[in-house]
């Protein structure tokens, strides 16, 4: 199980994403950035990316993953609308190996919304929630 939602916020919009375990709640929150782009219900997994980030803390280890994401959308313009997820926990902190699937961005068919223009740790949240699922989320620089 993934989901995502958007939030109200005074400046811009929050991203929340929620899953049955920390994987898929990032997963959900990567989805997430890219709705706030497109419709990410009318991208097809034409082409996939591979993502690896090490970080200290799970806050930096989001930011660094999203931001390759949206690195992949500026330098290959590129949007996502399906993403695989593994976190494993190391000595130095965690390792974070992602598989992002998209196509280029179609401005007839993705019907494109906000531009991102960064990642950042604005109400950035990770929280293992009572039911046992987890919550991640951010707000975004538009």
């Amino acid at each position: 199980m993934r989901k995502w939602e958007h939030y109200e916020h005074t400046a811009d919009i929050g991203v929340r994403g929620y899953g049955s375990t920390l994987e898929k709640a990032f997963e959900a929150v990567a989805l997430g950035l890219f709705d706030v782009m497109v419709d990410v219900g009318k991208v097809e997994p034409k082409e996939c990316r591979e993502v690896e980030v090490e970080e200290e803390d799970l806050e930096a280890l989001l930011y660094s993953f999203l931001e390759e994401l949206l690195v992949l959308h500026d330098m290959e313009g590129l949007v996502f609308g399906d993403v695989k997820v593994s976190i494993e926990k190391t000595e130095e902190g965690y390792k974070l190996k992602a598989k992002a699937c998209g196509e280029p961005l179609d401005l007839e068919k993705h019907n494109p919304k906000e531009e991102v223009k960064a990642i950042t740790y604005h109400d950035m949240r990770i929280e293992k929630l009572p039911d046992g699922g987890w919550m991640a989320q951010f707000v975004p620089d538009l």
